[in-house]
């Protein structure tokens, strides 16, 4: 009987070969998903060892300024009332640097009471008609010709302006004592946020114009909210030559 059953079990294995066979020559090989990726991965390699020198950064020649300027642009900054006098006195200082250094074109119109700058065919540089309004603009709001020529010097430079009814909705004498504060007796707490901070503030009735660094202006700026919210100014003072030092060893 386990003659019978073993010859039983063989005829049915036999069979299943025989199909197996068949299918083989009737249909194609299928290479799995692996061996393909993995072919993938190493014609991606072969291609990165040339890839360096096939993708050199294209070389196009410079471009004519004549080209690359479009109209002329121009610029009006708006001179208050209180301005005028600074203005007019220091107007050889405000025009030299900008007609000679960056080629641009100024005028004050009188009917308007604006400062007109614009672009002529001897600007060179697109940016300079921004630097040129933002000189302009921080001569305006009271800064010294010497600091607002800093702008038109350095990049990274920039003008922060606010309100120190923003920090704090303070009205009568609690606004004049929170900008006196700020201030300090003879202007002493502002000209040490100042010299600590390497900025240049200017106080205009409620407003505050702070010129100087992205950094450094982040560092007067909270000094002077902590001043309006009422922090004593030793305290404040602490607090910024901490910050100062901090700042100075990361750099």
């Amino acid at each position: 009987i386990s003659d019978m059953d073993t010859d039983k079990n063989t005829t049915p294995d036999a069979g299943a070969t025989m199909e197996t066979k068949d299918d083989t020559e009737s249909f194609t090989k299928v290479k799995s998903r692996k061996t393909q990726k993995r072919k993938r991965e190493q014609d991606g390699v072969d291609m990165d060892t040339e890839g360096p020198v096939a993708s050199k950064r294209p070389q196009f020649p410079a471009i004519s300024s004549d080209k690359l300027r479009g109209p002329d642009e121009m610029r009006k900054i708006a001179v208050p009332a209180h301005r005028y006098t600074p203005l007019k006195e220091n107007w050889l200082k405000i025009f030299t640097p900008i007609v000679e250094n960056l080629q641009l074109q100024v005028r004050f119109n009188l009917k308007t009471r604006n400062v007109e700058i614009k672009t002529c065919k001897e600007t060179q540089d697109i940016g300079s008609l921004t630097k040129a309004s933002d000189f302009v603009k921080a001569f305006v709001l009271g800064f010294q010709v010497e600091d607002a020529l800093a702008l038109i010097r350095l990049d990274e430079l920039f003008l922060e302006s606010f309100d120190v009814t923003d920090v704090k909705p303070l009205k009568g004498d609690h606004l004049s004592r929170a900008i006196g504060r700020i201030a300090g007796k003879g202007g002493k707490t502002k000209f040490t946020i100042e010299n600590v901070t390497k900025t240049r503030i200017v106080l205009a009735e409620t407003k505050v114009h702070i010129l100087g660094s992205f950094q450094n202006i982040k560092m007067a700026r909270t000094a002077i909210c902590n001043l309006i919210l009422g922090s004593p100014p030793s305290k404040v003072y602490g607090n910024i030559r901490v910050v100062a030092s901090r700042t100075a060893e990361r750099f």
